[in-house]
């Protein structure tokens, strides 16, 4: 495979087959995640228009099981468009980068925990949100939790390998790394357009959290790293009853007050759509950038 960040102007052709194969890559995945989705959610009720139904259902389980079936289309079409047809390996995809797959995930949940707690104070202190307790038993919290966190894990690894593998390794491959990590992130802002409640500014925060992903990707730990970042924003915002890029998990340890400003703490959104959320994201791709500058120097 031609190595990334190579030193000159892409051509219009290579841009072209780069974003080609990545659209059929996408294609691959959606086609594949959609009908297993909609064979699990057919299983599970009985008729088409409620399976329909219960797939729109933005609940954890129904979150689980496209994720799941996203995370199986990606793999598909990692193999075949990434391992097949451009020869690349483990290496190439970020998935081995020196480090053991606990040492990527420990420090990436760290670049999206301490951000989603920093959008939480930030609300809790200048936006008035507040929190109250669920209701549940002790044992009852820690179980909603850990089946939110495994809820959510397929949907985040399924998203990093969709977003952050082949599509932006061959984008890089023509137009350097950085470049490619804004493109993608591009994309990714715009596949939350259909959300719940989205704003423009929930829109743009979910791109500014794609180049941090990407940002992350790039550095110590590779997918991995990625992977526990994309996890950690996702979980902390579920466990606390925000709602995630719009959609309510239902399925938290407590239920979350947003308080307002809308512009400050996201409204119904949820954290994502405010200019908190924008901060901390900001910050947080300072942090990853020096990271990768440290390990190259």
């Amino acid at each position: 495979m031609t190595p990334p960040d190579q030193n000159h102007a892409p051509s219009w052709r290579e841009l072209r087959d780069a974003a080609l194969w990545s659209l059929l890559f996408a294609s691959i995945v959606f086609g594949v995640a959609a009908l297993a989705s909609l064979a699990v959610a057919f299983a599970l009720t009985p008729s088409l228009d409620e399976a329909a139904v219960w797939l729109s259902t933005p609940q954890a389980v129904q979150l689980g099981v496209q994720g799941i079936t996203a995370l199986g289309g990606g793999l598909l079409a990692t193999w075949i468009i990434g391992v097949r047809r451009f020869g690349m390996d483990s290496a190439d995809l970020r998935w081995r980068t020196g480090t053991s797959t606990a040492a990527g995930v420990g420090p990436g949940l760290l670049f999206g925990l301490v951000p989603a707690l920093g959008v939480l104070v930030v609300a809790a202190v200048i936006g008035d949100a507040g929190w109250r307790w669920a209701g549940l038993e002790p044992l009852a919290g820690v179980a909603a939790a850990g089946r939110t966190v495994l809820m959510l894990a397929p949907a985040a690894l399924a998203e990093e390998v969709i977003f952050r593998g082949v599509p932006i390794v061959l984008l890089a491959a023509v137009m350097g790394r950085g470049s490619a990590v804004v493109a993608v992130a591009v994309v990714f802002g715009a596949a939350h357009l259909l959300n719940p409640n989205v704003t423009a500014m929930g829109v743009a925060n979910v791109t500014l959290a794609g180049v941090l992903l990407g940002t992350v990707f790039y550095g110590p730990g590779g997918l991995w790293a990625a992977f526990g970042a994309h996890l950690g924003w996702n979980a902390t915002l579920a466990l606390s009853g925000a709602a995630v890029s719009g959609l309510p998990m239902g399925a938290a340890v407590f239920e979350f007050e947003g308080g307002g400003p809308d512009w400050l703490t996201g409204g119904m959104f949820g954290p994502e759509g405010g200019l908190a959320a924008t901060a901390m994201l900001g910050i947080a791709v300072i942090v990853a950038a020096r990271r990768i500058r440290s390990e190259d120097g």
